[in-house]
């Protein structure tokens, strides 16, 4: 599975929603919620029938974090023209991964491994 890197660091495995029917599931009607689901292309997102709070991160075409939030259920973010791509995780990934507005994410299909 690929996993999400922030400033070159290996956070978490990651899904990517790169179809529009994957686009479209997101993070709905999941028993368990991925570690990380990428969103692209994508501008905004919305929690329409979730039942629980997401870490919302909003990053542009340089794969730069321009914003976070938290998305409640049934809110939604407004589009916006910078944006390419939106990560989402389970609400308190952000603060435990140190994912912070300006970190650079990117998403690799290599596997990790320990610096020497």
């Amino acid at each position: 599975m690929p996993h999400l890197t922030i400033n070159h660091a290996v956070v978490a495995p990651v899904e990517v929603a790169d179809t529009w029917a994957r686009r479209a599931r997101g993070m709905l009607f999941r028993r368990r919620l991925p570690s990380a689901l990428l969103l692209t292309p994508c501008n905004s997102v919305h929690g329409a029938g979730m039942t629980t709070s997401l870490d919302v991160a909003l990053v542009d075409s340089d794969r730069t974090v321009v914003r976070t939030l938290v998305l409640r259920p049934w809110r939604l973010t407004r589009p916006r023209r910078d944006v390419v791509a939106v990560l989402e995780a389970p609400e308190g990934s952000f603060s435990s991964w140190g994912l912070a507005v300006g970190d650079t994410v990117h998403v690799s299909n290599e596997e990790p491994h320990d610096e020497p």
